[in-house]
């Protein structure tokens, strides 16, 4: 039997749903319609923290065609998944500008918007928390009830009567040993503003909420279907049961959608409007202004070092400006009492990570989980402390990263088929020519051009941040003419997550892909369990699952066969659509005559349908103790690492970039054309968060730019014209064939490398995001005047 004729793993496959997506035929949330459909609209709150003293809305109620209007006073659910602090609609005061304070449902979006201009809500301006340091400070609180908050005990720790939603951290070590024996000692702070989303579509719920029961049935533009069962079954005290929840198409997420965002409110006014579906669709400006965005952070570290370049003692304190509401910010925060120290080996640590309340917008989960923050800081202090010490950062890096045998900072052993952030480093470092920072002199001659390079470096690592006991499940049949249909609860929304399992699937079953279909429509009634489409865990776990899936339908075929061909199961082998036996391959079965039980010539029958399961729970991980953060967090870790060349217009601050390598242990190549794609979306969304996004508040809690008229993202124009990936395999031995996650890591550190390589350019440090060419530019006349 030719054992090579089905090969899907490492090969680079087109994406299944490719052809549907490109011509149109793709149907999203956005564009679902249905029979007595309502539309609905929200009225914002223009005052970051106020209290609501009248709301009149009879004008708005007598308006033709107005089907309900709800204010806070008849939603008194609170919804949350780690913090439960967040309200469908405004009661009471209003958090944050932007925030909803009345909904209306109409039969058009016209009369909605019509009917929002006849609401008067009165306000009592009240003095709002604006800075991290306002925050820190608790004179004002933004919730006055977070005492009486509910949380996930003994994970997340808010403190009493304050600002702080949670306090996590972690310390290892001895820290005053640390420093005594450290000969220098490096302290920074650096910040990063609160960053949008930005999906290609909007936030959508559909719902209709049937008059005669409690059943409630959901379409949305959503990451966690199961999740979003879960929190509403909660919210509305009824149970999951009642709930379905489906998941069509998903134009982009980004860790957005994630969570429970429009779907209680869209069930809610269905409710009232007896059993009609509603749907909410967020226009940009509320993408912008009302939903959640990436939380803005400061970070202060401390570093000491031995003048060779050992790391002695690191502290740090990151400062997370969550906003209005903390239900998924305080998990980001989590993450950084593991990660938070970058991929060093650190042998005395203290760590805090504060997540805050601000009159802000509120921030959630994005693309790294808190990563590409962290890396700022970290990745930028290496540079710093190299600089120092007048070291190769380079070498400093090498001198401290983590090996085969290192300890991380929450006390987990790194060993050999932990993947090796040292290859990624020199992998990069060799692609962009790195050899040490340019001299003075070497910058001066360039800047009589107009025109510096500079070049720089930056590490970075990530690991799925979800509890301990997440689980995901695979269900796969064959039909009748040996065709496979698989069925998984992730979320496709462009990251190619199915056509990734169609080729582990096909790899086991030895069969062509074009025989796998997966059952895309994500739908909480029909589809298997899975957490949430989040943290870069789905190749891992998800792969793992219908790895097994698929053996199990293996295992039900030799099981059948054995009693056709009466042999031992452990005589039979599978290969070409076939079960055979290893020493008689001319006794064979095909597929398609198992699929629905095989039939003897007689009329008789064995076996039955196949259907098979696999499943797959997160192995051995644990909570972090409270007091020291020292446990098992980390399912598997990706390593990386960037290397980049840019080119700076002195006299404009313009930074371009012109190279980046970007090199990941990737474990084992699936897809290469997918992890490509993946990397190249990454960098450049890495790149918009380096040179030109970020929020804007007015010193009156106002976001001043909810649009993309003055909040920029990086387009096509922007792609470097040398963007080289570099795909390292050091097999993960419990992953599928040895694969591990990749798709938020790009993004993770190219803030950092940019930052570091503009040092290389300007000899200039830079502290704050974004790099815009504002900030550059002053910086350059400053040093100019100085020199």
């Amino acid at each position: 039997m030719n054992k090579e004729q089905y090969r899907h793993v490492s090969k680079s496959r087109l994406r299944i749903e490719a052809h549907e997506k490109v011509s149109g035929r793709a149907t999203y949330a956005f564009d679902m319609e249905m029979p007595g459909m309502l539309y609905a609209k929200c009225l914002h709150s223009p005052h970051a923290h106020a209290e609501i003293v009248a709301i009149d809305t009879s004008a708005a109620k007598a308006l033709p065609g107005v089907k309900a209007v709800l204010t806070g006073e008849d939603i008194p659910y609170l919804v949350g998944l780690y913090m439960v602090d967040k309200r469908i609609l405004a009661r009471g005061k209003v958090r944050y500008q932007g925030e909803a304070v009345v909904a209306v449902a109409a039969v058009d979006e016209e009369t909605a918007e019509r009917a929002l201009t006849l609401i008067r809500v009165e306000y009592k301006l009240l003095p709002s928390v604006s800075t991290i340091d306002e925050a820190l400070a608790g004179k004002i609180l933004v919730h006055e009830d977070i005492n009486e908050l509910e949380y996930i005990q003994g994970v997340f720790f808010p403190q009493p009567d304050s600002n702080i939603a949670s306090w996590n951290k972690t310390s290892k070590g001895n820290m005053n040993q640390g420093f005594a024996e450290a000969e220098l000692i490096v302290e920074n702070v650096l910040t990063l503003p609160a960053v949008a989303h930005v999906p290609l579509e909007t936030h959508v719920a559909i719902a209709q909420a049937d008059p005669c029961s409690k059943q409630v049935k959901i379409w949305a533009a959503t990451q966690s279907p199961f999740g979003v069962r879960k929190l509403l079954a909660k919210a509305l005290g009824i149970s999951t049961g009642d709930i379905q929840v489906i998941a069509p198409y998903v134009g982009g997420g980004f860790g957005g959608k994630a969570g429970i965002h429009l779907e209680p409110l869209a069930t809610v006014l269905s409710r009232v409007c007896k059993g009609r579906p509603v749907k909410i669709t967020a226009t940009r400006e509320e993408e912008f202004n009302q939903l959640p965005c990436r939380a803005g952070m400061r970070g202060r570290v401390k570093t000491g070092v031995k003048k060779d370049g050992k790391i002695t003692a690191v502290e740090i304190y990151y400062d997370w400006d969550s906003g209005a509401y903390a239900d998924y910010g305080v998990n980001v925060g989590k993450a950084a009492t593991y990660s938070g120290a970058g991929p060093y080996e650190v042998p005395n640590l203290e760590l805090h990570s504060r997540t805050l309340y601000t009159n802000k917008v509120f921030s959630t989960a994005y693309r790294g989980f808190g990563h590409l923050e962290t890396h700022w800081i970290i990745e930028r202090q290496m540079d710093l402390v190299a600089e120092k010490l007048g070291m190769d950062p380079y070498d400093f890096r090498m001198k401290n990263i983590l090996r085969n045998g290192s300890l991380t900072i929450s006390g987990e052993r790194i060993h050999e088929n932990s993947g090796r952030p040292d290859q990624c480093l020199d992998a990069v470092a060799k692609e962009i020519g790195w050899a040490g920072y340019q001299s003075a002199e070497e910058r001066q001659t360039a800047f009589k051009t107009g025109k510096v390079r500079g070049k720089g470096l930056a590490c970075l690592q990530k690991a799925p941040a979800m509890p301990p006991h997440t689980s995901t499940t695979a269900i796969m049949q064959m039909d009748d003419d040996g065709n496979v249909r698989l069925m998984i609860g992730v979320v496709d929304m462009g990251q190619g997550a199915n056509t990734i399992m169609a080729q582990i699937a096909a790899e086991v079953l030895d069969m062509p892909i074009e025989k796998v279909k997966v059952v895309w429509e994500t739908d909480t009634d029909r589809h298997p369990y899975d957490w949430s489409t989040v943290a870069s865990k789905y190749t891992f776990m998800g792969g793992n699952a219908v790895k097994r899936c698929a053996q199990n339908m293996v295992q039900q075929m030799k099981e059948t066969a054995a009693q056709v061909l009466r042999c031992a199961t452990e005589d039979l082998a599978h290969n070409n659509e076939y079960i055979y036996h290893v020493q008689h391959t001319h006794r064979r079965i095909a597929y398609k005559a198992l699929a629905l039980g095989y039939a003897y010539e007689n009329g008789n029958g064995i076996g039955g349908p196949l259907v098979a399961r696999g499943t797959y729970m997160a192995d051995g991980l644990t909570f972090l103790d409270p007091v020291t953060g020292q446990g098992l967090p980390a399912l598997d870790w990706t390593f990386g690492a960037h290397g980049a060349e840019i080119e700076v217009d002195v006299e404009t601050g313009d930074v371009t970039v012109l190279k980046i390598a970007s090199a990941f242990d990737v474990g084992q190549v699936i897809n290469k054309r997918l992890i490509e794609g993946q990397i190249m979306g990454g960098v450049l969304q890495g790149i918009g968060s380096a040179l030109v996004e970020g929020y804007k508040f007015g010193a009156d809690g106002r976001l001043l730019n909810p649009s993309f008229t003055d909040n920029k993202i990086p387009t096509a124009k922007d792609i470097p014209r040398d963007l080289v990936p570099i795909l390292i395999e050091n097999p993960q031995l419990d992953g599928p064939f040895g694969a591990r996650g990749i798709g938020e890591h790009p993004m993770i550190s190219v803030p950092s490398v940019i930052g570091n390589a503009l040092y290389d350019a300007l000899g200039i440090n830079f502290f704050d995001l974004p790099l815009s060419p504002e900030k550059v530019a002053l910086a350059i006349v400053r040093e100019k005047a100085q020199a």
